[in-house]
Formats: structure tokens, sequence, C-alpha cells
């Protein structure tokens, strides 16, 4: 008798937790069964949008995901490329996690490079890799504004509806990229060298090829180099890819066998060519730190750098190492989002409970609502705007300032160097033209 009482126990027990989860599987699928895309609007009268090219290696879908999901917005598009280093079987674990949220499944905004680029460090293919990131982001949708190029190892400092409410007073045809004809040591030993990138062509070979030779500096377009990160727009990005001008072609060809081109290849586009040099803002908005002596790579951010990190008013920061305590207080303090989930933004309207996610409902998506985070990135980009508008008036369209008239200085940290938007005392497109033209009386 006792033993067909535990089992009866058993049976209810099994049952009533059963039933339980049925319940709350059936709420949570009827809150987002019934959801369908609310239309996006596109235009000078609705929030920008942006086309997020989100690179990593084998070993980051996990991070490659956690930052998809920091940065989500249904009215941007989303490129993920896990290199050809990654195996398939990471790569359909990354699609899976992908079409797990709601929100992606509904809306469609994020793919999954499914043929991989091989990826050589310091070569060319690097560079190949973001230019066909481009032309796919520009095939698959016609509605974004601005191209944004990150790394797994880079992470959101503002929400995507503060992104997008402070873009909104930006003009739309400029660009963000940190530049500089001032090459120093660069043009010996990243210009000059000859290098062959093997990822091209070879399916095994990791490493890039020096040639015995060097060559001139060429004369015949004006190199200019800086962070290989970027927020490019879409008439800029239309010119390198599907432009009737030569010049991104002829660049290209010679930044094949350069090393870290994408240091260099947008950058001496741009300021060569006429209908483009005035669109140059010159800053990354990064915020990264430097070790004294510098290295290859930044300084990895943890929670000692918060503070400052936060405060330097930039969109984004890097580099991190996976899933370090700090990117959970960013998610905490900023990004509101929840383990696991999107980053909630105005078009949100789910309750957030432990057991669903808000983002799971939506409502408008041309809706945005900035938080406090967007206060600080407003007046950066207040002042980089002043600074472009006054250097307009003097018919230079982004002369830095010298060091000591800057908003945004270089300072030394616990013998690091933090440079949040780019180091104002080197030459910009405009400026470097400028100067070299001889003086009129």
């Amino acid at each position: 008798m006792g033993a067909e009482k535990r089992w009866l126990f058993t049976l209810f027990s099994t049952t009533f937790l059963s039933l339980l989860f049925l319940l709350v599987y059936s709420i949570s699928a009827f809150s987002s069964s019934k959801q369908f895309p609310s239309i996006i609007h596109h235009g000078i009268h609705y929030p920008p949008a942006f086309a997020y090219y989100i690179s990593g290696g084998r070993g980051d879908g996990d991070r490659i995901l956690r930052l998809l999901l920091a940065v989500y917005h249904p009215r941007n598009r989303y490129l993920l490329h896990l290199g050809a280093e990654a195996s398939d079987e990471e790569r359909m674990r990354l699609v899976g996690a992908v079409n797990a949220v709601p929100a992606i499944r509904s809306f469609g905004n994020v793919d999954v490079v499914g043929k991989p680029s091989r990826l050589t460090y310091m070569g060319a293919s690097n560079l190949a890799a973001m230019l066909r990131a481009a032309a796919i982001l520009l095939r698959m949708d016609a509605g974004w504004t601005w191209f944004v190029s990150l790394s797994a190892m880079d992470y959101p400092l503002v929400t995507q509806d503060d992104l997008s409410h402070v873009f909104s007073s930006v003009s739309r045809d400029l660009n963000f990229i940190d530049h500089t004809s001032d090459l120093g040591w660069k043009d010996s030993q990243r210009i000059q060298p000859i290098v062959v990138d093997p990822g091209i062509y070879l399916a095994r070979r990791s490493q890039i090829f020096h040639a015995t030779e060097k060559r001139p500096t060429p004369d015949g377009f004006k190199v200019f180099t800086g962070s290989p990160w970027v927020i490019l727009s879409r008439p800029f990005l239309e010119f390198c890819i599907l432009g009737w001008d030569n010049l991104p072609r002829t660049l290209l060809m010679y930044f094949n066998n350069v090393v870290l081109s994408e240091e260099s290849y947008f950058h001496s586009v741009i300021c060569n060519a006429p209908e483009f040099m005035n669109t140059t803002v010159n800053s990354d908005l990064r915020y990264m730190v430097w070790d004294n002596p510098p290295k290859m790579e930044p300084h990895f951010l943890n929670t000692s750098d918060y503070d400052l990190m936060v405060q330097g008013g930039v969109a984004f920061a890097r580099q991190f190492q996976k899933d370090d305590p700090v990117l959970d207080k960013v998610d905490e303090k900023i990004l509101k989002r929840g383990r696991n989930r999107a980053a909630p933004g105005a078009w949100c309207t789910g309750r957030r409970t432990w057991w669903m996610d808000p983002c799971s409902q939506w409502g408008d998506v041309n809706v945005v609502k900035p938080g406090p985070q967007a206060k600080k990135f407003e007046q950066t980009i207040k002042d980089l705007l002043d600074q472009w508008n006054s250097q307009m008036n003097q018919s230079i369209y982004w002369a830095t300032p010298h060091a000591d008239d800057s908003v945004y200085r270089n300072d030394r940290v616990e013998g690091k160097q933090v440079n949040s938007l780019g180091d104002f005392s080197e030459l910009s497109c405009h400026e470097a033209d400028t100067i070299e033209e001889p003086a009129t009386a």
C-alpha cells in the first residue's frame, strides 16, 4: 500500500509539473506568436537605421551572440561572420541561437555568413571580408543609413534608442572615421613593405608573406591611416562598392599588398575623393585604453575602467575578455539587458519578469526613447559637429585643433594612454590638403 501511494504521489507530481510547464510555455508562446512585424519606416522624418557587421573567429560564437543582443533593434540590419577557422557546428549553433530570439525570428533582420572568408592576421583578407559584408548589406536592405563595423571583442556603451536619437541630428552623409596623413613610423613599417596575404588563394597558410624589397610611398594619391573601426555612410559605401569612379578599385589593388590594409583603405579612399573628403568626422566613437608604450592591440578593459569608460561619452568600447564582469555591469547599468535577452528599447512592450522577455512583445518600432547615457553621447556629437561647422566656415571641413584646444585629450591613467575620440593633433583630410597649398596674396 505504501508503494502504491508513493507511485500515485509521483504520478500526480509529474502531472502537475508538466501542466505548469505547459501553461508557462503557452502563455509565452501566445505572447510572442501573436506578434507580427510592425511597419518599419525609413527617411528623414524617422530615426536612422544602422547596418552592423559583427565579425569573430573560432570560439567567438557566444560573444557574437551577446554583442548582437546588446545592439539589437528591429529597424537595423545585422550580418554576423564567423571566420573559416570556426567549425560548421559552431556556426550552426550561432544560427540556432539567433533564430531562437522571437523578435529576430519575426523581423528577419539578422543573417549569418554561410560561406565564411578565410582571414589572415594583418592581411588584406580582412578588408576583403568587410567589403563583402558591405556589398551584402547594401543589397539586402535599402533602408539603413550608416554601416558599423564591430568585432566580437567590442561592446556598446549606449542603447540603440540612444544611438538613433543622437544620430537623428547628424547629417546622413557624414562618416565617422579616425584618420591622419601623418604616417610617422607607419610609412616605413606598414606602407612601404610589400606583403602577400595567402588567405586570398591558399587554404591553409595563416601568415602573410613579406617581399625582400620595399616600394616608395605613393605620390599618385595621398595615403591616410587610422582606426580600422568605422561608421560609414551609405553613399560612401555605394561609391566604394558600386560607383563608376575607379579610385576605390585602384586603391584596393594597391592596399592589397599593404600590412593591415583595413587601417588605411577607407581612410585613403575618402580623403582622395573630392565628393567625400568633406564628409569626414575625425573620430571612430570608440573608447580604448592603450598600454604605454602602445602594443599592437589596446588594453583589455575591466571593472576598474568602468567609470572613465562611461564618462567618455562614446558609442562603443573595446576590447573585452569573454564574459568579463564589466560587461555584466554595462548590461545592468546602461543597457538594462537580461541574460540572453535583447537590450530593451521603446519598441519593447512586454512585461519584464523572470520568465518573460519584455522584447518578446513589441509595438511601434519607429519610436525611440533615449536613456541617461544619451546625454553624454549627445554632448560628444555636439562638440564634434560644432568643431566641424567651425572648420567649414573657414573652408576647412575638419581641421583638427591643437591639443590644448581640444575638448577631448589624451590622458595618462596608471601608465596607460586613454584615447576615446582620436588624436586631435593629427592631420585630417581637408587640413592636410589645405596646408600644402601655397599662400596667396
